[in-house]
């Protein structure tokens, strides 16, 4: 077994939303490569709603937790600890799960291409972004040592529609935090609450090196929109990104400097990359050289 994929498979992945299967309905699908198939359990008690999932890889059953309505799975033997969102316990938040988009691409260009604020006017032109308001001006970006996460702060960045909720064009605040190789959080302001930040998370299922199910899940100040505008929105710009992230190249993520060539725009890209690089995770990423 090569070391990138012995790093990947201690990690927790989503692989269903909770509530996506009925009870002994099952699914098969794939992670870092191995068959699994995950099985909705009847419920524990006759007043459960809920079933419990049951997954197997390659036919023998692997460990599983719920958390942010989605189930997650780890392969390996010596699983590291699932990162916390301390808004998922904010009960007077709206909880999104957003459905899974499965794109052909490295599941760490996925995350990367997330943390990216650039594109906004290009891609997502008349939502996230517009022309003149292009320049994304200097933020701050580090790694924090005590919980080993990329977090980028004072990102300031004009939206003509910063969330389903908004009325007219904002300055948007931002704030990134990478806690996990496949996984990426975002806070921003929030149109109906200025003293809240609303939040946006992508949760990437490795398929395998060159493919991934990405899971968009929020937890959003707004009591006028419908779970399906929320969800229909969120899609509309992941699916503005895929035919992006389709046609890189490399497919895998080059971790190596100067394989490619970054701007001062992409100083969360440079440090998630060098983060990667320093914790060995190098699933979806080109070959690293010493």
């Amino acid at each position: 077994m090569n070391a990138a994929l012995e790093h990947a498979l201690q990690d927790w992945y989503p692989v269903a939303m909770v509530g996506e299967l009925a009870p002994g309905e099952c699914k098969h699908s794939k992670l870092l490569g191995v068959d699994i198939t995950v099985l909705a359990n009847h419920a524990g008690n006759a007043t459960e709603s809920t079933p419990t999932i049951t997954v197997r890889a390659d036919g023998a059953p692997v460990d599983v937790q719920q958390a942010f309505d989605h189930w997650w799975v780890c392969l390996g033997n010596k699983p590291r600890s699932l990162f916390t969102i301390e808004e998922a316990s904010e009960a007077d938040r709206r909880f999104v799960p957003c459905g899974v988009v499965r794109v052909a691409c490295s599941p760490l260009r996925a995350v990367e291409n997330f943390l990216d604020i650039a594109h906004f006017p290009f891609v997502h032109t008349g939502v996230l972004g517009a022309e003149p308001h292009t320049e994304v001006y200097k933020y701050d970006v580090k790694v924090d040592e005590s919980v080993d996460e990329v977090i980028a702060t004072n990102i300031k960045f004009y939206q003509p529609q910063a969330a389903k909720s908004a009325e007219g064009g904002i300055q948007t605040e931002y704030i990134y935090r990478v806690p996990a190789p496949m996984a990426a959080v975002l806070y921003k302001t929030c149109p109906l609450k200025p003293d809240a930040l609303d939040v946006i998370a992508l949760f990437v299922q490795p398929l395998d090196e060159q493919t991934c199910d990405v899971w968009p899940w929020m937890a959003l100040y707004d009591d006028t929109s419908t779970q399906a505008e929320l969800i229909q929105f969120q899609q509309l710009i992941f699916l503005q990104d895929r035919s992006i992230l389709e046609n890189q190249l490399p497919k895998k993520l080059p971790l190596d400097p100067g394989q490619e060539i970054p701007t001062k725009a992409d100083y969360t890209s440079v440090a998630y990359r060098r983060w990667l690089k320093k914790r060995g995770a190098y699933y979806g990423a080109l070959e690293v050289h010493p």
